[in-house]
């Protein structure tokens, strides 16, 4: 069996600088420390060839299940082991039957990752929006204070407005705090998928 593992792709993932199209700081609505990468490329992440032709039914389907499994977030890859055996057994260690193992398993994932990755852009630029909405009130505020006689029952809604304008911008900047992470952690996933299935690749002759 082929155990070695692929460094360069471990090494990138642990960066966080998979690149698959345009990857770069230069997009203001983009939040997180790490750069924005909007797909991945399954060339970087599995060294060996996939085959375009489709697969028999029962290996596509059974390739599929199993890539189902080792795809949800919950499970850790390691403890379906003996399941990636079973299949080994069943269909052959081939790089080219693993690799439509991993093929399942990318798209599943990376579709998931390029979701999110979009959503905290959108999240981003209502943030925004929103810091700018709060700018203008606390100017507004500011004036009406400053005015001889304030009108006191605006001064009151724009300070109700700015209370809770605030509150909704906390609470969003802890949600993309957690969500940066969670492309990074669907990138690890899906290595550590491909390392599983590499070491039930064998070695050719």
């Amino acid at each position: 069996m082929n155990i070695q593992k692929p460094l360069r792709a471990f090494a990138l993932v642990l960066l966080g600088t998979l690149p698959a199209g345009a990857a770069d700081f230069s997009d203001p609505s983009w939040p997180c420390i790490q750069r924005k990468v909007e797909r991945l490329s399954i060339g970087l992440m599995w060294q060996h060839p996939i085959p375009e032709d489709p697969a028999a039914a029962a290996l596509s389907a059974d390739a599929a299940a199993l890539a189902d499994s080792l795809s949800l977030r919950r499970v850790d890859p390691e403890d379906l082991r003996p399941r990636v055996e079973a299949f080994a057994a069943r269909h052959g260690n081939g790089a080219d039957v693993m690799g439509r193992v991993f093929r399942h398993s990318f798209d599943s994932l990376s579709k998931r990752r390029t979701r999110i990755v979009a959503g905290i852009g959108e999240l981003s630029s209502s943030q925004i929006a929103l810091a700018g909405q709060i700018d203008e009130t606390r100017l507004e505020l500011d004036r009406q204070m400053a005015l001889d006689s304030p009108d006191f029952d605006r001064v009151d809604i724009l300070e109700e407005r700015l209370d809770w304008d605030q509150v909704i911008y906390t609470d969003r900047q802890k949600s993309i705090a957690y969500l940066c992470e969670t492309p990074q952690i669907i990138e690890r996933r899906l290595f550590a998928i491909g390392q599983l299935l590499e070491t039930f690749v064998d070695e050719p002759q």
